[in-house]
């Protein structure tokens, strides 16, 4: 039989288990609410409700199109199409903002970079976020639509250039002058390939021709870029009996965050190439003229000239606006153009 010693140990024992315990839990508060996370919870209806039947999307597109398929249509959209997409309901609001349309389209617009590097970037100055990567990093664009046969064309930067020359006197009465108005064409390409065009001809009639496939009289040549922040390196080599390296370092803006439609041309020089460089890869003329100085030849019959005319900013056109762009009116309708 226990006596009445034993009884009190075992009562103290218990009320000092009972009391830490209390301690523990004081110090360890519960929080149901944490076993919530990542669990979709839809709000109960009093019973009776019509709330209380199966919810039905009432878009037609929601209830024909499944959720799977909705998805694939976003996957092959352009990021500026999928910013408009956005702007139709909350469903498409929240469905966009996947990470894993934005971080194609940021791995194919810096492919250059590598990807090793663009994750680095991505965790370093955006939060781990493409999307703001996609927003605020500097780009060159190189988006479009699908046209003619299914041949991707995207837009172009073009750089609108006016001057004044003086015409024939016509009978010793008037002295007449013309304003002369030519255009800078630029097309780039995410491979690090770009083609440029200098022409009077309008946005309309030269974006038919701004391909690879252009034939000589087109006057379409190719070159190379790299990009580093929002500088841009290009070259380009006319070829000729004479050949002519073009270098053009551009900057990078937008007139909104994201946009990058505006192009600053910072230095346009052209200089002479001796016969063995002129006969290199073309992929390799951005290499063979890396580090020269801006009054540096290597072919004294072609001398170094560094362009300070025809230096206005340059401005993306959109191919399915080609045909509607204010750079279409003649000069009489616009003496000048401000691209801003």
């Amino acid at each position: 039989m226990a006596s009445g010693s034993d009884f009190a140990l075992a009562v103290s024992s218990e009320l000092e288990s009972v009391l830490r315990l209390e301690t523990v839990n004081y110090f360890v508060t519960r929080r149901p609410w944490l076993d919530l996370y990542g669990v979709n919870v839809r709000p109960v209806a009093p019973v009776g409700s019509a709330s209380r039947r199966p919810y039905v999307d009432p878009a037609l597109i929601h209830r024909s199109l499944p959720d799977e398929l909705l998805f694939e249509v976003f996957a092959r959209m352009t990021p500026y199409d999928l910013g408009r997409a956005s702007c139709v309901c909350r469903k498409w609001k929240y469905t966009i903002r996947n990470p894993v349309f934005w971080r194609n389209a940021c791995l194919k617009a810096w492919q250059l970079s590598g990807i090793v590097e663009n994750y680095k970037i991505l965790q370093s100055k955006y939060d781990g976020s493409w999307r703001k990567m996609w927003l605020s990093r500097p780009r060159l664009r190189t988006d479009g639509l699908f046209v003619l046969q299914c041949s991707h064309i995207s837009g172009l930067y073009v750089s609108r250039n006016t001057y004044i020359r003086a015409g024939v006197a016509e009978w010793k009465i008037t002295n007449p002058v013309h304003v002369v108005c030519y255009f800078r064409y630029l097309r780039f390409f995410p491979s690090g390939r770009f083609l440029y065009k200098n022409s009077s001809q309008k946005v309309k009639d030269v974006a038919k021709c701004m391909n690879f496939r252009s034939s000589k009289a087109d006057c379409v040549f190719g070159g190379h870029y790299t990009l580093s922040d929002d500088k841009v390196e290009a070259a380009v080599l006319y070829p000729g009996m004479r050949p002519t390296v073009l270098r053009i370092r551009l900057r990078i803006r937008g007139t909104t965050s994201g946009a990058n439609n505006r192009m600053d041309l910072i230095s346009l020089v052209t200089s002479g190439v001796n016969s063995s460089e002129a006969s290199a890869p073309e992929e390799d003329i951005l290499g063979v003229v890396e580090g020269w100085q801006d009054d540096e030849t290597h072919n004294p019959d072609v001398p170094a000239v560094s362009h300070k005319r025809g230096m206005t900013p340059f401005v993306f056109v959109p191919f399915e606006e080609v045909e509607t762009s204010v750079l279409n009116l003649p000069v009489e309708k616009m003496d000048y153009f401000v691209p801003g």
